[in-house]
Protein backbone atom coordinates (compact mmCIF):
# COMPACT_ATOMS: atom_id res chain seq x y z
CA UNK A 1 0.00 0.00 0.00
CA UNK A 2 1.47 3.40 -1.09
CA UNK A 3 1.72 5.59 2.11
CA UNK A 4 -0.19 8.60 2.40
CA UNK A 5 1.74 11.75 2.99
CA UNK A 6 -0.37 14.15 4.57
CA UNK A 7 0.98 17.80 4.95
CA UNK A 8 -0.25 19.87 7.45
CA UNK A 9 0.76 23.83 8.60
CA UNK A 10 0.41 24.34 12.02
CA UNK A 11 -3.08 26.15 13.17
CA UNK A 12 -0.94 29.51 13.95
CA UNK A 13 -0.65 30.17 10.31
CA UNK A 14 -4.39 31.05 9.69
CA UNK A 15 -5.00 32.34 13.23
CA UNK A 16 -6.22 35.65 13.39
CA UNK A 17 -5.00 36.53 10.23
CA UNK A 18 -6.57 39.84 9.10
CA UNK A 19 -8.17 40.25 5.22
CA UNK A 20 -6.15 42.52 2.86
CA UNK A 21 -9.39 42.62 0.76
CA UNK A 22 -11.10 46.02 0.23
CA UNK A 23 -14.09 46.24 2.04
CA UNK A 24 -16.62 45.25 -0.07
CA UNK A 25 -15.17 42.85 -2.28
CA UNK A 26 -16.57 38.99 -2.25
CA UNK A 27 -12.83 36.90 -2.67
CA UNK A 28 -13.64 36.69 0.80
CA UNK A 29 -17.13 35.16 0.13
CA UNK A 30 -15.83 32.72 -2.47
CA UNK A 31 -12.52 31.56 0.37
CA UNK A 32 -15.25 30.68 3.06
CA UNK A 33 -17.13 28.67 0.13
CA UNK A 34 -14.07 27.05 -1.13
CA UNK A 35 -13.17 26.34 3.07
CA UNK A 36 -16.34 25.02 3.79
CA UNK A 37 -16.81 22.54 0.83
CA UNK A 38 -12.72 21.52 1.47
CA UNK A 39 -14.18 20.61 4.90
CA UNK A 40 -17.67 18.85 3.78
CA UNK A 41 -16.10 16.30 1.15
CA UNK A 42 -13.43 15.83 4.56
CA UNK A 43 -10.35 16.45 1.83
CA UNK A 44 -8.60 19.53 3.52
CA UNK A 45 -5.43 17.24 3.88
CA UNK A 46 -5.25 15.87 0.18
CA UNK A 47 -6.06 19.42 -1.14
CA UNK A 48 -3.67 21.90 -2.96
CA UNK A 49 -4.41 25.40 -4.64
CA UNK A 50 -2.82 27.36 -7.03
CA UNK A 51 -2.62 30.66 -6.87
CA UNK A 52 -1.12 33.16 -9.77
CA UNK A 53 -0.74 37.01 -9.80
CA UNK A 54 -3.00 39.15 -8.59
CA UNK A 55 -5.28 39.89 -5.95
CA UNK A 56 -6.14 36.60 -4.58
CA UNK A 57 -1.92 35.72 -4.33
CA UNK A 58 -1.89 35.82 -0.49
CA UNK A 59 -4.84 33.47 -0.39
CA UNK A 60 -2.65 30.64 0.82
CA UNK A 61 -2.35 33.11 4.68
CA UNK A 62 -6.02 32.29 4.75
CA UNK A 63 -7.14 28.67 3.75
CA UNK A 64 -5.11 25.87 5.56
CA UNK A 65 -3.97 23.91 2.76
CA UNK A 66 -0.85 23.69 0.83
CA UNK A 67 -0.25 25.95 -2.36
CA UNK A 68 2.03 26.34 -5.03
CA UNK A 69 2.59 30.36 -6.36
CA UNK A 70 2.28 30.17 -10.55
CA UNK A 71 3.22 32.76 -12.92
CA UNK A 72 1.49 35.24 -14.30
CA UNK A 73 -1.40 32.99 -16.01
CA UNK A 74 -0.01 29.92 -15.75
CA UNK A 75 -1.91 28.14 -12.95
CA UNK A 76 -3.81 25.66 -15.41
CA UNK A 77 -0.13 23.87 -16.79
CA UNK A 78 0.92 23.93 -12.48
CA UNK A 79 -2.27 22.17 -11.67
CA UNK A 80 -1.51 20.16 -15.07
CA UNK A 81 1.77 18.89 -14.32
CA UNK A 82 1.00 18.53 -10.12
CA UNK A 83 -2.33 16.33 -10.96
CA UNK A 84 -0.41 13.90 -13.54
CA UNK A 85 2.53 13.42 -10.92
CA UNK A 86 -0.08 13.21 -8.07
CA UNK A 87 -3.07 12.15 -9.25
CA UNK A 88 -3.71 11.05 -5.78
CA UNK A 89 -4.51 14.76 -4.67
CA UNK A 90 -7.08 17.71 -5.38
CA UNK A 91 -5.65 20.37 -7.05
CA UNK A 92 -7.58 23.71 -7.85
CA UNK A 93 -6.62 26.98 -9.43
CA UNK A 94 -8.30 30.88 -8.24
CA UNK A 95 -7.51 33.30 -10.90
CA UNK A 96 -8.71 36.28 -11.75
CA UNK A 97 -10.11 37.90 -15.05
CA UNK A 98 -6.84 39.59 -15.82
CA UNK A 99 -4.75 36.28 -15.23
CA UNK A 100 -6.87 33.62 -16.92
CA UNK A 101 -9.25 35.70 -19.45
CA UNK A 102 -5.61 37.55 -20.90
CA UNK A 103 -2.01 36.77 -20.50
CA UNK A 104 -3.49 33.08 -19.34
CA UNK A 105 -5.94 32.62 -22.29
CA UNK A 106 -3.98 29.64 -24.23
CA UNK A 107 -3.55 27.95 -20.66
CA UNK A 108 -6.76 27.62 -20.33
CA UNK A 109 -8.13 26.81 -23.35
CA UNK A 110 -5.96 24.05 -23.93
CA UNK A 111 -6.20 22.50 -19.97
CA UNK A 112 -10.05 22.83 -20.93
CA UNK A 113 -9.18 20.77 -24.24
CA UNK A 114 -7.46 18.01 -22.62
CA UNK A 115 -9.81 18.21 -19.85
CA UNK A 116 -7.74 17.77 -17.12
CA UNK A 117 -8.94 16.48 -13.94
CA UNK A 118 -8.63 19.43 -11.88
CA UNK A 119 -10.68 22.57 -11.05
CA UNK A 120 -10.40 25.82 -11.79
CA UNK A 121 -12.07 28.69 -9.83
CA UNK A 122 -12.86 32.49 -11.99
CA UNK A 123 -13.07 35.40 -9.90
CA UNK A 124 -14.49 37.57 -12.84
CA UNK A 125 -14.90 41.56 -11.75
CA UNK A 126 -14.48 42.99 -15.26
CA UNK A 127 -11.02 44.75 -14.11
CA UNK A 128 -7.43 44.21 -13.25
CA UNK A 129 -7.69 44.76 -10.04
CA UNK A 130 -3.98 44.66 -8.06
CA UNK A 131 -2.30 46.60 -10.41
CA UNK A 132 -4.87 49.68 -10.43
CA UNK A 133 -7.63 49.48 -12.52
CA UNK A 134 -7.19 48.82 -15.57
CA UNK A 135 -9.12 47.29 -18.68
CA UNK A 136 -9.51 43.79 -18.56
CA UNK A 137 -10.45 41.24 -21.26
CA UNK A 138 -13.70 41.02 -19.24
CA UNK A 139 -14.19 45.03 -19.03
CA UNK A 140 -17.99 45.70 -20.35
CA UNK A 141 -18.80 47.89 -23.32
CA UNK A 142 -18.53 51.64 -21.90
CA UNK A 143 -17.08 50.88 -18.64
CA UNK A 144 -14.63 53.26 -17.18
CA UNK A 145 -10.87 51.97 -15.89
CA UNK A 146 -7.66 53.67 -15.63
CA UNK A 147 -6.82 52.63 -19.54
CA UNK A 148 -10.15 53.32 -20.63
CA UNK A 149 -10.76 56.33 -19.20
CA UNK A 150 -13.88 57.07 -21.80
CA UNK A 151 -15.24 53.82 -21.46
CA UNK A 152 -14.54 50.52 -23.38
CA UNK A 153 -15.03 51.11 -26.92
CA UNK A 154 -14.99 48.00 -28.77
CA UNK A 155 -14.20 49.43 -32.08
CA UNK A 156 -10.62 49.64 -30.10
CA UNK A 157 -10.60 47.09 -28.06
CA UNK A 158 -13.06 44.33 -28.98
CA UNK A 159 -15.82 43.14 -26.78
CA UNK A 160 -16.07 41.74 -23.38
CA UNK A 161 -14.41 37.82 -23.49
CA UNK A 162 -17.49 35.49 -22.12
CA UNK A 163 -15.22 33.18 -20.45
CA UNK A 164 -17.43 30.27 -19.97
CA UNK A 165 -19.37 30.46 -23.44
CA UNK A 166 -16.14 30.19 -24.75
CA UNK A 167 -14.79 27.23 -23.11
CA UNK A 168 -18.53 25.29 -23.37
CA UNK A 169 -17.89 25.17 -27.12
CA UNK A 170 -14.86 22.69 -26.80
CA UNK A 171 -15.48 18.67 -26.48
CA UNK A 172 -13.78 18.14 -23.82
CA UNK A 173 -14.93 19.74 -20.79
CA UNK A 174 -16.91 18.04 -18.08
CA UNK A 175 -18.71 21.11 -16.43
CA UNK A 176 -18.93 24.43 -16.63
CA UNK A 177 -20.99 26.84 -13.98
CA UNK A 178 -21.09 31.11 -13.94
CA UNK A 179 -22.24 32.28 -10.38
CA UNK A 180 -22.63 34.83 -8.33
CA UNK A 181 -20.97 36.35 -5.17
CA UNK A 182 -22.52 39.44 -4.72
CA UNK A 183 -26.09 38.79 -3.17
CA UNK A 184 -27.00 36.48 -0.10
CA UNK A 185 -29.64 34.81 -2.31
CA UNK A 186 -26.65 33.74 -5.31
CA UNK A 187 -24.72 32.10 -2.41
CA UNK A 188 -26.01 28.85 -2.17
CA UNK A 189 -25.59 28.56 -6.44
CA UNK A 190 -21.86 29.05 -5.70
CA UNK A 191 -21.54 26.84 -3.02
CA UNK A 192 -22.85 23.95 -5.22
CA UNK A 193 -21.31 24.83 -8.07
CA UNK A 194 -17.91 24.72 -6.10
CA UNK A 195 -18.93 21.58 -4.43
CA UNK A 196 -19.91 20.16 -7.91
CA UNK A 197 -16.25 20.88 -8.97
CA UNK A 198 -14.68 19.24 -6.35
CA UNK A 199 -16.83 16.43 -6.32
CA UNK A 200 -16.08 15.60 -9.99
CA UNK A 201 -12.36 16.00 -9.50
CA UNK A 202 -12.66 13.22 -6.91
CA UNK A 203 -14.68 10.79 -9.17
CA UNK A 204 -12.00 11.12 -12.33
CA UNK A 205 -14.60 12.80 -14.50
CA UNK A 206 -12.66 15.90 -15.98
CA UNK A 207 -12.27 19.68 -16.25
CA UNK A 208 -14.55 20.97 -13.95
CA UNK A 209 -14.84 25.42 -14.33
CA UNK A 210 -16.55 28.15 -11.91
CA UNK A 211 -16.48 31.13 -12.87
CA UNK A 212 -17.61 33.64 -10.23
CA UNK A 213 -19.31 37.20 -10.78
CA UNK A 214 -17.31 39.37 -7.89
CA UNK A 215 -17.13 42.99 -6.93
CA UNK A 216 -14.15 45.18 -7.21
CA UNK A 217 -15.81 48.49 -5.23
CA UNK A 218 -11.76 49.94 -5.12
CA UNK A 219 -11.54 50.26 -8.43
CA UNK A 220 -14.54 50.70 -9.51
CA UNK A 221 -15.11 53.98 -7.25
CA UNK A 222 -18.37 52.30 -5.86
CA UNK A 223 -19.44 51.85 -1.97
CA UNK A 224 -19.48 47.77 -1.47
CA UNK A 225 -23.68 47.81 -1.78
CA UNK A 226 -23.00 49.93 -5.05
CA UNK A 227 -20.89 47.94 -6.19
CA UNK A 228 -22.76 44.69 -5.58
CA UNK A 229 -26.04 46.66 -7.21
CA UNK A 230 -23.73 47.38 -10.39
CA UNK A 231 -22.56 43.95 -10.78
CA UNK A 232 -26.45 42.65 -10.52
CA UNK A 233 -27.52 45.26 -12.94
CA UNK A 234 -24.22 45.76 -15.42
CA UNK A 235 -22.90 42.51 -15.39
CA UNK A 236 -25.30 39.72 -15.30
CA UNK A 237 -27.08 41.14 -18.32
CA UNK A 238 -23.93 40.52 -20.49
CA UNK A 239 -22.75 36.93 -18.16
CA UNK A 240 -25.85 35.49 -17.21
CA UNK A 241 -25.77 32.69 -14.57
CA UNK A 242 -26.62 29.18 -15.20
CA UNK A 243 -24.62 25.74 -15.99
CA UNK A 244 -23.03 26.13 -19.99
CA UNK A 245 -21.94 22.67 -19.71
CA UNK A 246 -22.67 19.56 -17.63
CA UNK A 247 -22.19 16.31 -19.17
CA UNK A 248 -23.93 14.41 -16.82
Amino acid sequence: MTEKIIYKRPKSWVKGVHTHYCPGCTHGIVHRMICEVLDELDIQQETVGVAPVGCAALMYGYIDTDFIEAPHGRAPAIATGFKRIRPDRVIFTYQGDGDLASIGAAEIVHAANRSENITVIFINNAIYGMTGGQMAPTTLIGQRTTTTQDGRDPQKAGYPMRISEMLSTLASPMYVERVCAARPAYLPALKMAIRKSFQNQLDNKGFSFVEVLSTCPTNWGLRPKEACDWLVENMIPYYPLGVKRDFE
